[in-house]
């Protein structure tokens, strides 16, 4: 069985000196869906101390993840991956169930699952 998401190492190496920043090491990065955004789902990502009762774990990089039972099948197959340019650096995420994208990037639909949308 495949993991559900994919962390490249640059994405990794930016999330490893973000968990340093947060003083703790040992944390979960915690990656998820919620209802909202321009298309209707959005995407969340932070550390989490605890798994929860019904959270998948994977561990890619030496980075421990946590996805909750209910994101698992609108996650599936997706790319975390950090991108720099000159104007910056962040996250970018490659979600092959989106079948729409809001011009932000960050808020999507899938054919099963549309969430609840809200005005950008």
């Amino acid at each position: 069985m495949s993991d559900v998401i994919t962390i490249t190492e640059a994405a990794a190496f930016q999330i490893k000196d973000m968990m340093k920043e947060h003083g703790d090491e040992s944390v979960f990065l915690r990656v998820g869906v919620k209802g909202g955004g321009c298309s209707g789902l959005s995407y969340g990502m932070g550390f989490e101390e605890e798994k929860g009762e019904k959270d998948i774990e994977l561990e890619q990089h030496g980075i421990k993840i946590l996805i909750d039972a209910e994101s698992k099948p609108i996650l599936q197959d997706v790319k975390i991956d950090f991108k720099q340019s000159m104007m910056g650096g962040g996250f970018t995420i490659d979600n092959p169930n989106a079948i729409a994208n809001c011009g932000c990037g960050s808020s999507f639909r899938t054919a099963t699952n549309t969430g609840t949308p809200e005005e950008c």
